[in-house]
């Protein structure tokens, strides 16, 4: 079944991408029968897999505790987004279902790969298929751009599970097995750590690497929807919470990936609070919400990580649904533009809503229930992390809560457009699974779930913390509701810029990597480049002038003399054969006359001899 999963979404977003444009017509009905195929087998299990790659390498997939989840989750997210998209007429083509369908199924490879070989393929394979879709629109010049950006940013943090797998197959890790990191020697399980955390990092767009979250929104809606969601950035969150093993055994792993996800989680929801365009609010809260993921991988709470990954990823696929919904009825993602449209389209409206109050983590909904699982692990690991955890919960709220507010206030304008009905029904869905999960607040469908993804959680909340967490949500979303409906706090300046937020370039991360990173490394290739041309090149080309010039003179004034005198030699030697043939006459009278003559030279030389004596 586990083949069967990943070959349907593959096999059928590969014949697409061949077919080209003349699979567009039948390229809707083909995604969404794969869609539905891949979440009917996603709910089968089946038995892990195994094939040899080289002698000591194999390719390794099963499916199991938060594997078995995750496929449910791409699944049920797929299938959502390719109804969505199947309601935009511009999407409705082979390149972007075949493109959609080879993304959903290299994170399946993902999140059921058991050794690094698998993982790091399917790795390549979803980082080369978010290029191609957040740079969909590849004719304006700024979707392609930002193409370039997300990948080459992810890219950089890739490099770390090519480290990783060297560093575990140098270290004995048998098979390159994932279950075998942690028993790893010392030096090598850190070099293996070191790697892994960076690609988690890079792939979730945790800091400093979030930024290219922000330039992935250039793609369409569904893609940001699928992206933001289920797949690529849940991707490095999943890796660590699968890896918490290694994290647990190495001694500083996981406190760098508890730092990173709690600075993350405050220092990104602050950057969504302040943003105008509701695409970039929620990019930037995604950065925030997997910041409570990469949390509690490194304090060792697999269970809430898993839950928080979960809860996000349906809430998120829902509010950016919504969002591209409106984008298509009204052709803005601005929130200034989106006042009031929850009144004028209300199955969006009240769908946006419900996502937006699971994402604000109010009661009794699922994010406030694993928030206070990652917060009760953060807890008993530093109460600094505590408080940074609880500080990222309130600004959760407070963006969750001004985007629900604009959108439902009354309009400054007449809003006028239309929102298909494929799209409409794609968000019923969502919003029915997102409020549903909330029944993870019951005690035992809490250690039901928790048995299931293999978590060795510590002790849950205690009653206090959860009514903590609880109240600042509450609070702080009410506080900021009612200051938005009134008036936007952060509206947009009559001059159209944006005063306090940096949607193209959060925190300065982007302009910093650019002035630190890149515009030093390309000045060092050019140094390279033009020591390479004056230098090296120039010296070979000395060298092969200086040899060139050597060749002619040995040509002009060796050559001759040795050619000359090997040919005096030869024409000696041919000279002594000829007389050497002379007296080889054949006449037996003319033999004992050069017999007797020899003879009696040997005798004149030995009495020679005798009388020098």
């Amino acid at each position: 079944m586990l083949w069967t999963l990943i070959a349907v979404p593959l096999l059928a977003g590969g014949g697409l991408l061949v077919g080209g444009r003349r699979a567009d017509r039948i390229a809707a009905p083909v995604a969404l029968v794969t869609a539905l195929a891949v979440l009917v087998l996603a709910l089968v299990r089946g038995p892990a897999v195994e094939a040899s790659f080289v002698a000591g390498v194999s390719f390794g997939l099963a499916a199991g505790g938060l594997s078995t989840v995750m496929c449910v989750l791409v699944a049920v997210v797929l299938a959502a987004v390719t109804v969505f998209a199947t309601g935009e007429p511009e999407l409705r083509r082979a390149r972007f279902f075949g493109l959609l369908l080879v993304f959903a199924g290299a994170m399946l490879v993902t999140v059921t790969a058991t050794t690094l070989l698998s993982l790091l393929m399917a790795w390549e394979v979803m980082g080369a298929a978010s290029y191609a879709l957040i740079g969909y629109r590849w004719r304006e010049p700024r979707r392609g751009e930002s193409g370039t950006v997300a990948f080459l940013t992810t890219r950089a943090a890739d490099l770390g599970l090519y480290l990783a797998a060297g560093a575990a197959l140098a270290g004995g890790a048998g098979g390159l097995s994932l279950d075998a990191l942690a028993g790893l020697p010392d030096g090598w399980r850190d070099a293996v750590a070191a790697g892994v955390v960076l690609a988690a990092l890079g792939k979730s767009a945790q800091l400093p690497f979030s930024f290219w979250l922000s330039r992935a929104m250039d793609g369409p809606s569904p893609v940001s929807a699928l992206l933001h969601s289920a797949t690529m950035v849940a991707a490095g969150g999943y890796l660590l919470l699968r890896l918490e093993p290694l994290l647990a055994a190495t001694p500083w792993a996981g406190a760098v990936a508890a730092v990173a996800g709690a600075l993350t989680a405050v220092l990104l929801g602050a950057v969504a609070v302040v943003q105008h365009d509701l695409k970039q609010l929620l990019a930037a809260s995604t950065c925030a919400q997997l910041g409570f993921v990469v949390l509690a991988a490194g304090t060792g709470g697999v269970a809430g990580g898993g839950g928080q990954l979960v809860a996000h990823a349906l809430a998120k696929s829902l509010l950016f649904l919504g969002a591209g919904a409106w984008l298509t009825a009204l052709g803005t993602k601005e929130l200034a533009g989106l006042r009031g449209a929850g009144r004028v389209y209300p199955v969006v409206g009240v769908s946006f809503a419900a996502g937006g109050l699971v994402l604000a983590g109010t009661p009794p909904l699922a994010l406030w229930v694993t928030k206070d699982h990652v917060l009760a692990g953060a807890l008993g690991d530093s109460v600094w992390l505590y408080v940074l955890g609880l500080a990222a919960a309130g600004l959760s709220a407070a963006y969750a809560a001004r985007a629900v507010a604009i959108v439902w206030s009354r309009p400054d304008v007449a809003l006028a457009g239309r929102v298909s009905g494929w799209q409409a029904g794609a968000l019923v869905p969502l919003a029915a699974g997102a409020v549903a999960l909330g029944v993870l607040v019951v005690p035992g469908v809490w250690a039901w779930f928790a048995g299931i993804v293999g978590g060795g959680d510590p002790a849950g909340p205690a009653w206090w913390e959860a009514v903590a967490s609880g109240a600042v949500a509450v609070g702080v979303a009410g506080v900021v509701a009612a200051v938005t409906v009134r008036r936007d706090p952060v509206g947009q300046p009559a001059d159209g810029r944006h005063e306090l937020d940096r949607t193209d370039d959060w925190l300065g991360l982007e302009r910093f990597v650019r002035t630190a990173v890149v515009t030093p490394g390309l000045a060092g290739a050019g140094a390279l480049a033009r020591f390479d041309d004056q230098v090296i090149d120039r010296g070979v080309a000395a060298g092969a002038a200086v040899g060139t010039a050597f060749a002619r003179v040995t040509d002009r004034r060796v050559e001759w003399s040795v050619d000359g005198l090997v040919r005096a030699v030869a024409s000696g030697a041919g000279r002594l054969g000829r007389l050497a043939r002379r007296p080889q006459t054949g006449q037996l009278h003319q033999y004992y006359a050069q017999a007797v003559v020899a003879l009696a030279a040997l005798a004149v030389l030995l009495i020679v001899l005798s009388n020098g004596r």
